[in-house]
């Protein structure tokens, strides 16, 4: 097994998470790539879709998909009750269009008794798995709750050229194209590189 990564903060803990949240807004690159998820999204999205967000944090991607898809139900999967304190407060207007998982996508009942959704996405939260060799499981355990013909829009940190250089934590861009790809899902694109992000687009077919 590989050794895990530690984390710098417990984004469990309320003063940790709030911290996160004022400071994630102004990073480099993830304006750009929340648009594009919102754009992908809306392009893709069918009546009442179901979307589900893995590492939902304080709902700063929520928020955009509930504004711009009026009718979509969401499910915002985390697994610090800080974080879902913060998303409360930012998506209370949405009411009971949201509903909050408290659970951690590092255990392998994560999916369960979560309904199937249309579309999963999830933004910088992939490397929470605190290593890289984790993440193609964790793609897999998708696939197998995603609808038929659903989509999977994924954002992290890449590791090399204009990235980030924790090659344990971080995948290059081309090893999170083939961690997509060795999951079972086709029609894998890389949609943008902003900053240190970069977003992929993965089918079920």
């Amino acid at each position: 097994m590989p050794q895990d990564v530690p984390s710098p903060i417990d984004l469990r803990q309320m003063a940790d998470a709030r911290e996160w949240e004022a400071q994630a807004e102004h990073r480099p690159g993830r304006d750009e790539i929340l648009s594009r998820f919102v754009d992908e999204a809306v392009r893709w999205a069918g009546q009442c879709s179901r979307i589900l967000e893995l590492g939902s944090g304080p709902g700063f991607l929520a928020q955009r998909l509930l504004t711009q898809i009026p009718d979509a139900q969401y499910v915002a999967l985390d697994f610090s009750s800080a974080m879902h304190v913060l998303a409360g407060e930012r998506l209370a207007a949405f009411g009971d269009r949201v509903t909050f998982a408290e659970r951690s996508f590092k255990t392998e009942t994560w999916t369960e008794g979560l309904p199937s959704p249309d579309i999963v996405v999830t933004n910088q939260a992939v490397h929470e798995l605190r290593h890289k060799s984790y993440a193609e499981h964790l793609h897999r355990q998708v696939h197998g709750i995603l609808k038929e013909g659903g989509i999977y829009l994924v954002s992290d940190h890449f590791c090399g050229d204009g990235g980030l250089n924790n090659d344990e934590l971080f995948m290059t861009k081309a090893e999170q194209f083939e961690a997509l790809s060795n999951a079972g899902f086709s029609g894998v694109e890389r949609l943008l590189t902003s900053g240190s992000l970069a977003l992929h687009l993965a089918r079920t077919r």
